[in-house]
């Protein structure tokens, strides 16, 4: 449990690091950037899973849609609602909305699988809410803005919540790999649509620098470290680590020596570890049946799916 509890706040708090490269990125056009960074990504995380033996695994047509919606949502148009909710109404509003990812996770998380929300997990999410828009700071916004948020708010809840049936199937390695390569054309796509012909451009050294960290640290440690702990903990538990991003921004930049820490950001960040530990005191969520798994493959490719998901780690 304590290496899932480390994985799922180490994953966010990463996450939370980007705000230390975004003005590096700020003049690269957004989604051309997005799908260098995620091809880059992908190309890592294949080549891993390549090294650790782990083939492919032959999913339904089901199963591709299921995963081309995660990548989709949870990836493509996060992006997309984030950019267009900061141009909207600047970076309060959609950090403070996005902030509220714990408490939705706690809701939602748990009637998804079909079970009833904690009311300690619920408890705790709000205490991470709390904290983390004590954290990022409340902020003036509009209508356009607080859809884009809304919007970017389901999309965080789907990066999650679409990954929970295939991650017994492929393992997490394998689904940070394909969602991040999925996202590529979908991502080159609406930068054609949006930003036509600038879609992509040589990078500064600087800005090549910037891309490489959101590769490397951002999507391919954090997405194999959440996707991996997330199973085992339970999406309404795993939500309350969301509450560490800003923690991560905040901490990132009193290291840069970017900003410093106000009282009010250090009052935030402790309400989140509060919250976050008094929702790991409700019980463990139970996982699903390793039989459900191999159902979802075919019968041919069940046995083997299972056990590469095994060597993945997946069912520990």
């Amino acid at each position: 449990m304590n290496t899932h509890v480390a994985g799922a706040a180490g994953a966010m708090f990463l996450v939370g690091t980007l705000a230390a490269v975004s003005g590096v990125i700020a003049d690269y056009p957004v989604y051309g950037g997005q799908a260098l960074r995620y091809a880059l990504a992908a190309v890592i995380l294949l080549a891993v899973a390549r090294g650790r033996g782990l083939g492919l695994v032959r999913l339904r047509p089901r199963q591709w849609a299921l995963l081309a919606a995660l990548s989709l949502t949870g990836l493509v148009l996060f992006n997309i609602c984030v950019v267009e909710a900061t141009r909207a109404a600047g970076p309060a509003l959609p950090g403070i909305v996005l902030g509220t990812v714990p408490l939705a996770l706690a809701l939602v998380g748990p009637v998804f699988t079909g079970a009833r929300p904690s009311p300690r997990v619920v408890a705790a999410g709000l205490v991470v809410v709390a904290g983390a828009s004590l954290a990022t700071g409340a902020g003036s916004g509009n209508l356009a803005g607080l859809l884009w948020s809304l919007g970017a708010l389901v999309c965080e809840l789907c990066f999650s919540l679409l990954a929970l049936p295939l991650l017994p199937l492929i393992g997490p390695l394998r689904l940070s790999a394909w969602t991040s390569a999925l996202a590529v054309p979908f991502l080159l796509v609406a930068g054609l649509a949006l930003d036509g012909r600038h879609v992509l451009r040589v990078p500064t050294a600087a800005e090549a620098g910037g891309l490489a960290y959101l590769a490397l640290v951002v999507t391919t440690v954090a997405f194999f470290l959440w996707y991996r702990s997330l199973p085992h903990l339970g999406a309404d538990r795993a939500g309350l680590f969301a509450g560490m991003i800003p923690v991560g921004a905040l901490a990132t930049a009193a290291l840069l020596g970017i900003a410093v820490p106000s009282v009010a950001d250090l009052a935030g960040a402790a309400l989140v570890i509060s919250g976050i530990a008094l929702g790991l005191r409700s019980p463990s969520p139970r996982l699903p049946a390793p039989q459900s798994a191999r159902q979802a493959a075919r019968p041919a490719e069940a046995p083997r799916a299972a056990s590469l998901a095994s060597r993945e780690g997946t069912t520990r």
